[in-house]
């Protein structure tokens, strides 16, 4: 049988990040996930590889945690139902996974995007 080791395990944000960025992109009526700042007025689209930068990681006190999302939405869809069913699957998937506690998950939609 399996010895008890002491002692502590620290997730640092870039990984809880790269969590909540690739669940974002598995969820129905989001293109991608966004830089948080606006060039010109336009959402730029990040690639798969730079996620991270789509979400930004809070800590509130030593378990609980804030995340913000800047996403493109597709077009014609539900924009409060995207919103609702994302927050659902990022605090889920943060608290299964990570094993962190999400205090709150706020959507911000950057931009609107027909899918091809």
């Amino acid at each position: 049988m399996a010895e008890v080791v002491q002692g502590s395990m620290t997730i640092a944000n870039d990984v809880l990040a790269d969590i909540a960025g690739f669940v974002a992109l598995e969820c129905y009526g989001v293109v991608g996930m966004a830089s948080p700042s606006l060039r010109d007025g336009v959402a730029q689209l990040l690639s798969r590889d730079r996620l991270r930068k789509g979400v930004m990681i809070t800590n509130v006190d030593d378990r609980n945690i804030q995340v913000d999302l800047y996403i493109v939405i597709e077009h014609g869809t539900n924009l409060a139902e995207v919103s609702r069913n994302l927050v659902d699957r990022v605090k889920y998937a943060l608290t299964h996974d990570g094993d962190v506690q999400v205090a709150s998950v706020d959507v911000h939609v950057q931009g609107i995007k027909v899918r091809k």
